[in-house]
């Protein structure tokens, strides 16, 4: 079993380094009409972790804005109540995130920021609320970087808190409820009859990659990673730039 996993990983980290390395060659025509393709400087500087890491990063991010996205489709209200023209406006400011956080947060990121967007006294943006915790958690896990080189270093524990944290904002999203019993934020479910599991499957997708970096890290690494089970009763966010 661990070694069927080892090799997973294995496997998966190779696909990613792979397409990290696509990115960073550029193919153009000489004077003569020939074919060149071209590395890169910085790539040199790159071993196959970083590649991964980068191109992880890129799809978490990605992935994150699409889900908030999804989020403003089902409840517009939320980025009106954030003050924006419109669901573009909005999103803009999640892509720029580390430099225009939102004001009515007062400061908070992370897990104080997600656990905002659920607060019944909670006057602003919960979608932006949300998604600039859930950002900021995983731009936590990547050392505020965007781009890794050989000598910096990742913690696995980080990336593997980071997917217990969107586990946690899964069923904040089913279970939260305003005072008068209806959702706080629409997400998964259109009627009683009917599903969308698009955001399902949206979250899957971030929680797997948040898991398979923690395990490519701890394996590379050495390292065990400290697992904790939730439950209904613990449903805090877990500390991610704080380890």
């Amino acid at each position: 079993m661990q070694s069927g996993r080892r090799r997973l990983i294995l496997r998966g980290g190779t696909a990613l380094a792979a397409l990290a390395l696509v990115a960073g060659c550029t193919t153009r025509k000489d004077a003569k009409g020939q074919r060149e393709t071209h590395l890169e400087p910085r790539y040199f500087f790159k071993v196959d972790m970083d590649r991964v890491a980068d191109e992880s990063r890129r799809q978490l991010v990605a992935d994150l804005l699409r889900i908030a996205d999804k989020l403003y489709r089902r409840n517009p209200r939320e980025w009106q109540r954030g003050g924006f023209a419109d669901r573009e406006t909005a999103l803009a400011r999640l892509r720029d995130f580390r430099t225009h956080p939102p004001a009515e947060l007062a400061g908070q990121q992370e897990g104080a920021a997600a656990l905002a967007a659920f607060a019944p006294a909670f006057g602003g943006d919960r979608v932006g609320a949300l998604l600039y915790g859930l950002l900021t958690m995983v731009d936590a896990a990547y050392e505020h970087k965007d781009e890794m080189f050989m000598l910096d270093s990742l913690n696995a524990q980080k990336f593997y808190n980071c997917a217990r944290n969107v586990e946690i904002a899964i069923w904040k999203l089913a279970s939260a409820r305003d005072a008068a019993g209806a959702p706080v934020l629409l997400s998964n479910a259109i009627d009683e009859s009917v599903h969308n599991l698009s955001f399902e499957r949206s979250f899957g997708r971030v929680i797997g990659l948040l898991d398979f970096m923690a395990e490519l890290l701890a394996d590379a690494n050495g390292r065990l990673l400290t697992r904790v089970v939730q439950t209904v009763a613990t449903t805090l966010f877990l500390p991610v730039s704080g380890l």
